[in-house]
Formats: structure tokens, C-alpha cells, sequence
């Protein structure tokens, strides 16, 4: 889901500061609606979560989305790791 730049630069600047869609298009080079189905994506994957002001949405990063998405990466890096140090420890006794 991070892996789109617009929608990296989209998360960062929500990161930044709470915001609506109309703030975060009129500093993107793509279309307000084109931000906003980047937002939902976000949503989606609970990175952000909205609150509604009046007529619009305020978006800002969910500390508990955050938290769990870190929580993934920390065990993606911990089991590849382990398996790259199996891999050298086996190259350094000859076995396969």
C-alpha cells in the first residue's frame, strides 16, 4: 500500500499534519479525486482514519493502524533474518 509514491507522499504529509483531501490535492500534482481514492486505500488499510467537521473529513494517521503495521514489519524483518543467518552459519560449515 506504501509502495505508490503518491500515496507514500500522501501518508507523510497526513503524518505531518491532520488534513482535509481538498488540502492534500492542492499540493499534489494529481486530481482531488485521485487523492482521495489514495485516502480510502489508506483508510482501508486502517493508516489513517477520518473525522467529520462540518461538510468535510479531517484525516490523520491511526497511531493503532501505525503501531500494527510496524508490528508486521518488525516480524517480517525478524523471521527473514533468522533464515539469512541460517543460510550464512550452514555456508560457514560446509553444509547445504
Amino acid at each position: 500500500m506504501l509502495g505508490d509514491r503518491t500515496r507514500r507522499t500522501i501518508f507523510e504529509r497526513i503524518a505531518e499534519r491532520a488534513q482535509t483531501v481538498g488540502e492534500l490535492a492542492a499540493t499534489m500534482p494529481v486530481s482531488r479525486p485521485a487523492v482521495s481514492q489514495h485516502v480510502k486505500v489508506l483508510k482501508d488499510a486502517g493508516l489513517v482514519v477520518d473525522q467529520p467537521v462540518g461538510n468535510r473529513r479531517i484525516y490523520r494517521v491511526d497511531p493503532e493502524g501505525l503501531a500494527a503495521f510496524r508490528a508486521q514489519l518488525d516480524s517480517f524483518w525478524t523471521k527473514t533474518l533468522a533464515v539469512y543467518k541460517q543460510s550464512a552459519d550452514q555456508d560457514d560449515t560446509g553444509e547445504t
